[in-house]
C-alpha cells in the first residue's frame, strides 16, 4: 500500500494566516459568510462575487433519462406536453435541466415509474466521465440515493458486476428503492465502507463520489456559508486522500477511476489529487472531458500542473451546483 501523503497541516496553516481584508469583511458581512471564505474565493476567482451572487439562487433540478426504458426523445415530448420546459445538459445527453414546473415532477407517472432520475446536472458528469462499458467490473464507492448508481448501470446496459458500497444502513434503504425503481438488474448491493474496497476488487472501473465539506451546495445549504473552520477542511482533506488511495488500490492495473466531490475547496480537489500524486508512482491524471471548466493550477503557494485535465461546474457560470470531477489512470 502506498505511503499516505496529505497537506493536512499546511491547510490549516495557511487558512490560519490569510490576510484578511476590508473588502472581505464587507462582502461576507453583506452575503453571510466567514471572512476567511471570501479571501479564499478571491484567490481562486480573483472577483468573489458573481459566485456570491449565484449562491443566493438555488439551481434548477435536471433529469436524467432512463434510456434502457424509454427514449430520451420521448420522455421529454411526453414531459412537455404536460407544460415542463426542459433544456439539454450539455455535457449528458440522456440529461435535461427543468426550466419550468407547472407542478412537481416528482409526483409524474413517469418518475414513479422509473423513467427519469431527478438529480442536480453536475452529479450526471461522473458517471460519464468514467465510460463504464458493459460486462465491466465496475465500483461506486458512494452510492446513495443512487443517481449516480443507477446511472453507471444503465451505461454498463446492465451487464456486468456493478458493486455499490454504502456504510450507513439508513441511506441505503433511498439507494434500494431507487434501483428497484430504475430497473438496475447488475447492481451488488453492499453495506461497506469504501474503505474496504480493495476486497472487492479488482475493478476495470471505479467512481469516488468523495464525502466532502458540501462547499459546492451553499445554495441549498446556506448554513455552509459558517459551518466550517480551516481544521475542518484540513481534516476532509486527510480522509479523502486516504479513500482515494483506498479507491486505487481496488483497481486492476489499467483500471481507472473517477475522484468527485460536490465542493469547490481546492483542499477538497487538486490538493487531494496533487497529495495523491506525490504519494505513489502508480498513478497517472487522465482527460476528463470539455464539460464546464478546467480546474484550478494555481493556489496560494500552491500549483497543480495536472489541474488543466481535470473539470469543474461553477454555480456562476454553468447554473450548477459547484462541483470537481478528475479521471485518474493506475498504471
Amino acid at each position: 500500500m502506498a505511503k499516505t501523503f496529505h497537506y493536512q497541516s499546511k491547510i490549516i496553516s495557511i487558512l490560519k494566516t490569510i490576510k484578511i481584508e476590508k473588502r472581505h469583511k464587507a462582502l461576507a458581512k453583506r452575503f453571510g459568510y466567514l471572512p476567511y471564505m471570501i479571501a479564499r474565493y478571491e484567490e481562486m476567482l480573483g472577483d468573489p462575487l458573481p459566485l456570491l451572487k449565484a449562491f443566493e439562487k438555488e439551481p434548477n433540478d435536471a433529469i436524467r433519462c432512463n434510456f434502457l426504458k424509454t427514449s430520451c426523445y420521448e420522455l421529454k415530448k411526453r414531459l412537455e406536453e404536460r407544460g415542463f420546459v426542459l433544456e439539454q445538459v450539455p455535457w449528458s445527453p440522456h440529461a435535461f435541466e427543468v426550466l419550468e414546473q407547472p407542478f412537481s415532477i416528482s409526483s409524474t407517472p413517469e418518475h414513479l415509474d422509473g423513467w427519469f432520475f431527478i438529480q442536480d446536472k453536475a452529479s450526471t458528469l461522473p458517471p460519464i466521465v468514467l465510460d463504464p462499458k458493459p460486462f465491466q467490473r465496475v465500483a461506486d464507492l458512494a452510492s446513495a440515493p443512487g443517481g449516480k448508481a443507477t446511472y453507471l448501470a444503465h451505461l454498463m446496459g446492465n451487464s456486468g458486476e456493478l458493486y455499490l458500497f454504502e456504510r450507513r444502513k439508513d441511506r441505503a434503504k433511498a439507494l434500494m428503492s431507487n434501483l428497484e425503481r430504475m430497473e438496475v438488474l447488475n447492481a451488488i448491493p453492499l453495506i461497506e465502507d469504501a474503505y474496504n474496497a480493495p476486497k472487492y476488487g479488482p475493478f476495470d472501473k471505479a467512481l469516488l463520489d468523495a464525502p466532502c465539506t458540501g462547499e459546492g451546495v451553499i445554495a441549498k445549504d446556506p448554513t455552509r456559508k459558517t459551518s466550517r473552520k480551516p481544521k475542518d477542511l484540513a481534516l476532509m482533506h486527510k480522509v479523502q486522500v486516504v479513500l482515494l488511495n483506498r479507491a486505487l488500490d481496488s483497481l486492476k492495473r489499467g483500471g481507472e477511476l473517477v475522484y468527485s466531490t460536490c465542493s469547490i475547496a481546492p483542499e477538497e480537489n487538486e490538493m487531494v489529487i496533487d497529495a495523491v500524486l506525490k504519494s505513489r508512482e502508480d498513478v497517472e491524471v487522465m482527460e476528463s472531458g470539455e464539460a464546464g471548466s478546467p480546474g484550478i493550477g494555481k493556489y496560494f503557494d500552491f500549483e497543480f500542473p495536472f489541474a488543466t485535465k481535470c473539470r469543474r461546474l461553477w454555480p456562476h457560470v454553468h447554473g450548477s451546483e459547484g462541483f470537481f470531477v478528475c479521471k485518474l489512470k493506475r498504471l
